[in-house]
């Protein structure tokens, strides 16, 4: 089991720099990574003193199972948001801080009305906080590492071994299929996300679903994936050619592989993520794609796909560090006639970008 304790302290100290006085974790992955609780319901509040996790009789006790550091309150019909005053009033918190991206409006309104309607006393104000357990989560430690090392690889084998089979007249849907099988016999507890396979003109639409379009000889072929292995996700994206690859093709595709290699040599801790973007979107821009690389280099991965750091055009208060694990997928989309992408999964280390996806970059299917 990993330990949250040290995630928890990190959290409380920027209880004050926030001028609160407790957290309301409502995200289901920030929920996960505090307490290590993997239902699908249920709150957490962290004070300086308390660590309360709030949920229904179907998940107390796995609840106390798996966050053995927080009180358990088990939630009923009757006290379904009344909770929250009550523990804040019994704990002294006058100021709790909400997930202001996690939280929806109708959960919002349902806790403010419990508190007004709360008859011994005023308060707590509830104080929206943005991305502060994001960035918290940001920086992975060796037992999250492990995980997203092993998730990486199932989806690196499962490719490696299934790209082999595609070729004229398989079905983008049978590609698909076939990858969520491999991932899931190399023990994936399911997908990070719907599997894309854009055969042909398809590979334009950066996040087509595959559906019932065949393969056909001479055409290319982006297949984006990734398995979701222990709560953490992996992200990989290959182009695959089926036959013997044109001119157009190999310009496009190395202009993207020599983009995306060359931001994974350069990219240094330090950079904001529009620095690290601008390495591959020059090189793109230079060989006159620019206009048809229409998103971001890349984005953090870990119990969600996408997460923080922010790597692109945008991002220019997203600071690299050590310990952040994000993707690098520069990519060109023509209209018509195709795409290329190419994503790997890196880890800043001592300063530096260490490549962690192991799947080969250039295919040809039969």
């Amino acid at each position: 089991m990993i330990s949250t304790a040290a995630r928890v302290e990190k959290l409380r100290r920027e209880l004050g720099g926030n001028e609160i006085d407790a957290m309301l974790i409502s995200g289901e992955e920030n929920r996960r990574y505090l307490s290590g609780f993997t239902g699908s319901s249920g709150f957490l509040l962290i004070s300086e003193r308390e660590q309360i996790l709030a949920t229904d009789f179907r998940y107390t006790e796995q609840a106390e199972r798996q966050a053995p550091g927080y009180r358990v309150e088990r939630v009923t019909s009757s006290s379904a948001w009344a909770w929250l005053p009550e523990l804040a009033h019994a704990a002294g918190i006058k100021r709790v801080g909400f997930e202001s991206r996690e939280m929806s409006v109708a959960v919002h309104s349902a806790f403010i009305e419990a508190i007004e309607e709360r008859e011994e006393s005023s308060g707590p104000a509830l104080v929206p906080i943005k991305d502060s357990v994001s960035k918290i989560r940001a920086i992975k430690d060796q037992d999250e590492l492990a995980i997203l090392s092993k998730s990486i690889e199932v989806a690196d084998r499962a490719l490696e071994q299934v790209s082999e089979s595609v070729g004229p007249g398989v079905t983008e849907g049978e590609v698909a299929w076939e990858l969520e099988k491999s991932m899931r016999e190399r023990g994936a507890e399911g997908l990070a996300f719907d599997i894309i396979v854009g055969a042909g003109p398809n590979g334009a639409l950066p996040h087509h679903r595959a559906d019932d379009t065949p393969i056909q000889e001479g055409q290319s072929v982006v297949i984006d994936m990734g398995a979701k292995y222990d709560g953490y996700c992996s992200d990989l994206t290959r182009t695959i050619f089926v036959g013997q690859p044109g001119d157009k093709f190999m310009e496009v595709y190395g202009t993207v592989l020599r983009a995306q290699l060359e931001a994974e040599a350069r990219v240094r801790r330090g950079m904001t993520g529009k620095d690290a973007d601008a390495i591959a979107r020059d090189i793109i821009s230079d060989a006159g794609y620019g206009e048809e690389f229409g998103h971001s280099l890349g984005h953090g991965v870990g119990l969600a796909v996408h997460e923080y750091p922010h790597v692109g055009p945008t991002a220019e208060e997203d600071t690299l560090e050590d310990g952040m694990v994000f993707t690098i997928e520069p990519g060109i989309y023509i209209p018509g006639w195709g795409g290329v992408r190419i994503e790997d999964i890196v880890v800043m280390e001592n300063g530096r970008a260490r490549v962690l996806s192991q799947a080969p970059k250039l295919r040809f299917g039969s």
